[in-house]
C-alpha cells in the first residue's frame, strides 16, 4: 500500500496523488508490481526496497547518485510471542529513501516509528523537511529502544520475585524469552550506532552548517550509546540471574539427593536385620515367641542410634 503524506496549516493531511515534497509511505501488504512502480515514477533502484523487507539486512547507507538510501533496525512486538520460548521484541529493518524532491519510506511490519508520524504526534514534523524529518526518524527510533528495555527490565524484575518462590518452567521460559528480546536489542543498537558514526563523519545528511540540526543528531547518537549501554547491562544481569538460579536448583538437588541417601542408609539397617531373622534356617535363630519383639526392639534401637550420630555430625 502507498500513501503520500504532506504538511497543511499545522497538520498531516493524506495526499491522493504524489507531490513534490511529500512523504511517500509504503506499508504492508505490498503487491511486486507496486515496489517496481514507485521505483521507478521515483527513479531509483528497485534494490533499495526489497533489501528494505529483508529481516537480516544490516544497518547500512548507499548513495545512488542524487538518491540517497538508509537503512536501520528499529523494535517491534513480536506477535509471536505467545508461542513457547519466542522473543517478546524483535528488531525489523526501516528503508528511508531521500530523493530529489520527495521522502520515502518501507517497512515489511507496522511499526510503531513511523506511526507516530502517521498520527502527526510529531513537534516540527514536516515531510518537505527532509534532513529534519530523518533526524526525526532516528530519534523516535532511539525512544522507543528505551521505552521497550524499561519494559524488559520491569518484567525481568517480576519474574524475578516470582522465581524466589516457585521452580516452575513457565517463569524460566518467560526469562529466556526476555534474553532472546535483548540480544537482539544490543545487536540492532550496535549496528545503529555505526551507522550514525559514519552519517556524521561524512555529512551524509548534509547538516553540517546547521548547528540545531548537528545539535541533535549528536544527541541522538548518545542516546543511541546510552540504549545500547542499557541492552548491555540488563542482559548482563539477565546471564547472572540465570546463572545464580541454575546454580540453587542444582545445590537444591544436591540437598535433596543427600538427604534421601541418608534415609536410605538408616533404613537399611532395620531392613536387614528383619530379613536375617525372616530367613528360613535351623541354626542360630530360637524359635521363641519373644523373638518377633526382640527383633522390632533391636532395630529401633541401632536406627536411633544411626540417626543420633548423623545427626550429631550434621551429615542429616
Amino acid at each position: 500500500m502507498i500513501r503520500y503524506y504532506a504538511r497543511e496549516k499545522r497538520r498531516l493531511v493524506e495526499l491522493p496523488e504524489l507531490e513534490p515534497g511529500c512523504w511517500v509511505d509504503l506499508t504492508p501488504p505490498f503487491a511486486p508490481e507496486e515496489l517496481e512502480e514507485i521505483a521507478r515514477l521515483l527513479e531509483f533502484d528497485v534494490a533499495f526496497l526489497t533489501d528494505s523487507l529483508d529481516l537480516d539486512e544490516r544497518a547500512r547507507y548507499e548513495r545512488d547518485g542524487d538518491v540517497r538510501f538508509i537503512l536501520i533496525n528499529t523494535p517491534v512486538f513480536n506477535e509471536n510471542a505467545d508461542h513457547a520460548n519466542e522473543a517478546i521484541f524483535i528488531t525489523v529493518p526501516i528503508g528511508i529513501i531521500l530523493t530529489i524532491e520527495n521522502v520515502l519510506t518501507i517497512s515489511a511490519f507496522e511499526t510503531p516509528v513511523l506511526e507516530v508520524f502517521r498520527q502527526g504526534k510529531i513537534r516540527r514534523f514536516d515531510p518537505a523537511d527532509e534532513k529534519r524529518f530523518v533526524l526525526q526518524i532516528l530519534e523516535q527510533n532511539v525512544y522507543y529502544y528505551l521505552s521497550y528495555l524499561k519494559k524488559l527490565n520491569l518484567r525481568r524484575n517480576i519474574i524475578e520475585k516470582e522465581l524466589m518462590h516457585s521452580s516452575r518452567n513457565e517463569e524460566i521460559k518467560q526469562m529466556l524469552a526476555i534474553e532472546k528480546s535483548l540480544v537482539y536489542f544490543v545487536n540492532s543498537l550496535n549496528a545503529n550506532e555505526l551507522l550514525k558514526m559514519k552519517m556524521k563523519r561524512t555529512d551524509f545528511l548534509h547538516i553540517n552548517g546547521d548547528e540545531d540540526l548537528t545539535d541533535l543528531f549528536e544527541d541522538i547518537i548518545i542516546d543511541n550509546s546510552q540504549a545500547l549501554s542499557m541492552a548491555n547491562v540488563y542482559t548482563n544481569i539477565l546471564s547472572g540471574t540465570m546463572d545464580a538460579y541454575s546454580s540453587i536448583i542444582s545445590n537444591n538437588l544436591s540437598v535433596v539427593i543427600h538427604r534421601l541417601t541418608v534415609i536410605t542408609v538408616v533404613l537399611m539397617v532395620p531392613t536387614l536385620i528383619s530379613s536375617y531373622f525372616g530367613m528360613n534356617i535351623d541354626n542360630g535363630v530360637p524359635d521363641k515367641p519373644w523373638m518377633f519383639y526382640l527383633t522390632i526392639l533391636l532395630s529401633g534401637l541401632i536406627t536411633a542410634l544411626l540417626y543420633w550420630v548423623m545427626k550429631k555430625r550434621k551429615v542429616l
